[in-house]
């Protein structure tokens, strides 16, 4: 019997298709907007597939190639598959069996496979989770993320109010900025070079870019004292979601209490109407360690834990698959 499916690679000419399915899809967010994962196509040879069910497109998987192995997404915080709503548990199944018979079709080995976290989902869209467990996917990396549910009450710890009431006293003042050249050079690139030796994931040049295509989605938020800029985040927002990109303040954090005056500003009052707040993950080592002290002053303002998980599946697994309806 021939298959209701079929998949097409990803061509620029399939643009709006793509993105109008990112708008519409339960677990998918601007990071998966072609003008975002297309800003550094140079360095990734994409491989996105397109899944059809009687023409029309049911998925997206986002994805690079590396050989034999397809990866979704090694430029991305978090690939995954992207799904309509309307999907049910039998339709993933069904699909997601047709993509790794593909995958092994045109002798693609293996998928890595980042999912993106559930607090990202307008929708419950674990289904794919279940899979995974039936084709014997192997979760070989996971994450920790610090996460302030909205649905629960909002405790922010006394000691983190402390250094709120330290910058009222200083004065400081928070402003949303469309420019964010002063916090990438006077205060991020700085201190990632004094305290990491590292950069920034994105250029200044890179973020502009991205600002100037997504800029409801990508916001900067500056704190300023006696008018020079001491610190600031850059927050990436999708629909249920505020995730902190970057964060970083100079040498006079403490006695100012910059940062906890910028977070207890953007938790109750700029992002009060979200679902999630997300201070990102605070991991090392691969995942394998954890930042306890930066772990604990996220969650002084009533975050807890969510996880990032990195699945590696064998593609000829598909036929595990074959008798799972019943």
């Amino acid at each position: 019997m021939k298959s209701s499916y079929t998949i097409h690679k990803f061509q620029q000419k399939d643009t709006i298709q793509w993105n109008d399915f990112v708008a519409l899809s339960c677990n998918a967010t601007f990071l998966h907007n072609r003008a975002f994962m297309e800003y550094h196509s140079d360095r990734f040879i994409d491989n996105s597939l397109m899944i059809y069910k009687n023409k029309k497109v049911v998925a997206l998987l986002p994805a690079n190639l590396k050989g034999e192995t397809i990866y979704s997404h090694q430029g991305l915080t978090y690939g995954g598959l992207l799904m309509l709503a309307s999907l049910k548990i039998a339709d993933v199944l069904e699909l997601f069996k047709e993509l790794l018979t593909y995958l092994e079709s045109i002798n693609i080995q293996t998928l890595y496979l980042k999912q993106i976290p559930s607090f990202y989902n307008r929708l419950p869209s674990e289904g794919l989770d279940y899979l995974l467990q039936l084709v014997q996917g192997a979760c070989y990396r996971v994450d920790s993320a610090s996460v302030i549910d909205y649905r629960n009450d909002i405790q922010i710890q006394s000691n983190r109010l402390e250094g709120v009431k330290k910058a009222q006293k200083h004065d400081l003042l928070i402003k949303e900025e469309d420019n964010l050249e002063d916090f990438w050079d006077v205060i991020l690139i700085p201190n990632l070079k004094e305290q990491h030796n590292a950069e920034p994931t994105h250029s200044i040049e890179e973020i502009t870019l991205l600002k100037k295509a997504f800029p409801n989605n990508i916001r900067q938020f500056n704190v300023y004292h006696n008018g020079q800029i001491v610190g600031g985040a850059t927050i990436f927002e999708t629909s249920t979601t505020a995730h902190v990109q970057y964060i970083s303040a100079n040498s006079k954090k403490q006695t100012l209490g910059t940062l906890d005056f910028l977070f207890n500003h953007l938790i109750k009052i700029t992002f009060k109407d979200k679902r999630y707040f997300d201070f990102g993950t605070s991991n090392e080592n691969a995942g394998k360690q954890l930042n306890k002290g930066l772990t604990y002053w996220k969650e002084c303002f009533g975050a807890r834990t969510f996880v990032h998980r990195n699945f590696k599946i064998n593609t000829a697994n598909h036929i595990y698959l074959n008798n799972v309806l019943v």
